[in-house]
C-alpha cells in the first residue's frame, strides 16, 4: 500500500508539473496594429471558439469528501447598494469588485448547495476577473506567465465562443507572476458591452463584440495609448468616473485620466516611493479614491480633466510584506459606503501586532480628524489581508491571507510531514455604527481558511461566499483516509452572513490547477458562481 501510494503522488506531482509548465508556455500570436493615441481601430477579429476541456486533477480526487454540510433556504439580507454607474455594466456584471464602489456584495443570488455541479475549463491561464454581457455570457480576461487573452464564453458549458490576444506580459511581470495584477488583471464591462482593459504595452484597449449570435468575435473598437504617462510601469486597473472620464492607475504610482473623445491622458505621480498595488474605487461625486502603500487618497477631476489630489490620509503601512500579501502596506481596493444621505471609505491598515479595519468620511471636505471606525482585527502577529472588504448595511466583512506563499504551497497546504507552511484561519464581520461613529467586531470565524480570495456576500441568499482552502488536519475523507496521502482539495465555502457559522462546502477540484491564486468568486445571473483558477475558470452551480 506505501509503495502504491509513493506512485500515485509521483504521478499527482507530475501533473502538477506539466500544469505548471502549461501555465509558463509562451504562444506567440498576431496582435492587432493602431496607430494613434485614440484612433478608431480596424476591425481586427478574434480566434474561433473552441469546447471545453476540464481541468485535470490529482489522481486522489475521488478519496476527498465532496460536500460538507447542508443545502439551505434562501434568508435573504435587506440592503441597499451601489447605484448603477451610468458608464458600466450592471452591478454584478460589470467588474472583479461587482459595482463602482468596489462593495463585493449585491443582490445577485449565489448557490444554495443544492447538488452542486462543477464544471471547469482548462486555459493554463488563471481567468480572475468575470463579467457577464447582456446576454448572459461571460466576458473574462486569462492571464497566463507571459500570454494574456480576453475570452468570451458559454456560461453553462465553459466552451470559449471567441477569443481575442492581448498583449503579452512583461519581463518584469514575469518575474513575480503570481502577484502581479496589471496588464489585464483588473478590466471594466462598459455598458455598451465593451471589454476596457489595460494592457502591459501602456496601452488601454476597448473591445466589443461583433459578428452574429451564431458566429461572435472581438474586435478591438478603441485604443487609447497612454505609454508616455505610464512609462516602463504596468497599468494596475482602469475605471470611469461619474462623467465617462477613463482614470487608471499604474503599479508604480501614476494617477492618471483619459479623455475618452480626444484620446488625451493626463498624470499625477504620488510622492516618491510610494506605491499602488489594486484598483480604485468611484462615487457619483466625482471621486476617485486610491490607496497606496503609505497613504488613502480622494481625487477628483480639476476643470482641465486632470486627476487632482482632493485630500490625502496617511495610515500605518506596517515595516514588512506580510506572507500573504502583494506588497507592504494596505492589501485592499478601498470600498465604499453609503450611508444615511453620507459617503464613507474603508480599507484596512497593515499595523503589528494587529492590523485595522478603517473607515473614514469620503467627501470632499476631507477624512475627518479621526477615523469613523478603527477596530482591530486576527490575533497578534498573524493578520494580513490582500483583498477588498466585503460591504453590505452596516457591515464590513474582512478574511486573513496571512501565511498564503503562492502555488508552491501546494500538495497540502499545512501538512507537518512535509513541514508546508499554511494560511492562518480568520473571516470577521465588522458592524459599524455609520450615524454615531465607532464599530466592533460582530463574529469572526476561527476555523476556515481562506488563502486569497476575494470573498463575496450574496443579499438574495444571506450568505457569504469564500474559497477554501482546508489545512491539512482539515481534510475530510469517507474512508477515513486518503487514497494517495494527504490531499490537496479547494472548496467553494459559504457562511451565515449573519453568524459566520459554515452551512457548506462543495468541493471543486484537487490540485494545483484549482488555487484561485487571488481570483476573486463572481455570480452569474442565473446564480452559477465562478472562480478563476490557476488552469482556467470553474463553475459551481445548483442541479435542483
Amino acid at each position: 500500500m506505501a509503495a502504491l501510494r509513493t506512485r500515485t503522488r509521483q504521478v499527482a506531482t507530475a501533473l502538477a508539473t506539466a500544469l505548471a509548465a502549461a501555465l509558463a508556455v509562451t504562444v506567440t500570436l498576431a496582435l492587432p496594429v493602431v496607430v494613434g493615441g485614440a484612433s478608431a481601430a480596424a476591425p481586427t477579429a478574434a480566434a474561433t471558439g473552441a469546447p471545453a476541456v476540464p481541468i485535470p486533477q490529482d489522481p486522489g480526487a475521488d478519496s476527498v469528501k465532496q460536500f460538507l454540510g447542508s443545502p439551505r433556504p434562501a434568508h435573504p439580507i435587506r440592503a441597499h447598494f451601489a447605484p448603477r454607474h451610468p458608464f458600466m455594466a450592471a452591478n454584478g456584471r460589470s467588474n472583479l469588485h461587482d459595482d463602482a464602489y468596489q462593495s463585493d456584495a449585491g443582490v445577485t443570488p449565489g448557490p444554495l448547495g443544492r447538488s452542486p455541479e462543477v464544471t471547469s475549463t482548462l486555459f493554463g491561464q488563471e481567468c480572475a476577473s468575470v463579467t457577464f454581457d447582456s446576454h448572459g455570457r461571460l466576458l473574462t480576461v486569462c492571464v497566463g506567465l507571459a500570454t494574456v487573452d480576453l475570452r468570451l464564453i458559454d456560461p453553462r458549458t465553459l466552451d470559449t465562443l471567441a477569443d481575442y490576444p492581448l498583449p503579452p506580459r512583461s519581463a518584469s511581470s514575469a518575474s513575480g507572476p503570481f502577484t502581479a495584477f496589471g496588464g489585464g488583471g483588473y478590466f471594466y464591462l462598459d455598458q455598451r458591452d465593451r471589454v476596457v482593459v489595460p494592457t502591459s504595452d501602456g496601452h488601454i484597449r476597448v473591445i466589443a463584440e461583433t459578428g452574429t449570435a451564431d458566429a461572435p468575435t472581438l474586435t478591438l473598437h478603441r485604443d487609447y495609448d497612454v505609454s508616455a504617462d505610464v512609462g516602463s510601469s504596468v497599468i494596475l486597473s482602469a475605471l470611469p468616473d461619474w462623467s465617462g472620464r477613463i482614470w487608471y492607475v499604474t503599479g508604480s504610482g501614476v494617477v492618471g485620466t483619459v479623455d475618452p473623445g480626444t484620446g488625451r491622458s493626463r498624470a499625477h505621480r504620488l510622492p516618491k516611493g510610494e506605491h499602488i498595488g489594486n484598483s480604485m474605487a468611484v462615487d457619483e461625486t466625482g471621486g476617485v479614491f486610491v490607496v497606496s502603500d503609505r497613504a488613502l487618497y480622494r481625487f477628483d477631476a480639476t476643470r482641465a480633466g486632470a486627476p487632482g489630489v482632493t485630500w490625502r490620509r496617511a495610515y500605518d503601512a506596517g515595516t514588512r510584506q506580510k506572507p500573504g500579501q502583494s506588497q507592504t502596506g494596505s492589501g485592499t481596493t478601498p470600498t465604499i459606503v453609503r450611508r444615511h444621505g453620507h459617503h464613507f471609505v474603508a480599507i484596512t491598515d497593515n499595523a503589528d501586532p494587529r492590523m485595522h479595519v478603517l473607515v473614514f468620511r469620503a467627501g470632499r471636505r476631507g477624512p475627518g480628524a479621526e477615523p469613523v471606525c478603527r477596530v482591530p482585527v486576527f490575533r497578534p502577529g498573524h493578520g494580513a489581508t490582500d483583498n477588498s472588504l466585503v460591504a453590505y448595511r452596516g457591515s464590513l466583512i474582512v478574511e486573513n491571507n496571512y501565511g498564503y506563499t503562492g502555488p508552491e504551497q501546494n500538495p497540502p497546504s499545512g501538512d507537518p510531514a512535509r513541514n508546508t507552511p499554511t494560511t492562518v484561519p480568520g473571516v470577521t464581520r465588522v458592524a459599524v455604527d455609520y450615524a454615531h461613529g465607532g464599530c466592533h467586531r460582530a463574529w469572526t470565524n476561527h476555523r476556515v481558511r481562506v488563502p486569497t480570495s476575494v470573498s463575496k456576500v450574496s443579499a438574495a441568499t444571506g450568505l457569504l461566499y469564500v474559497y477554501e482552502h482546508p489545512a491539512a488536519d482539515q481534510v475530510r475523507y469517507p474512508s477515513g483516509e486518503p487514497a494517495t496521502g494527504p490531499e490537496d482539495p479547494w472548496y467553494l465555502t459559504a457562511l451565515d452572513a449573519r453568524s459566520g457559522r459554515r452551512v457548506w462546502s462543495a468541493l471543486t477540484g484537487v490540485g494545483l490547477g484549482y488555487n484561485n491564486n487571488y481570483a476573486p468568486i463572481t455570480f452569474g445571473p442565473d446564480g452559477t458562481a465562478y472562480v478563476g483558477v490557476l488552469g482556467g475558470l470553474l463553475s459551481v452551480r445548483d442541479t435542483h
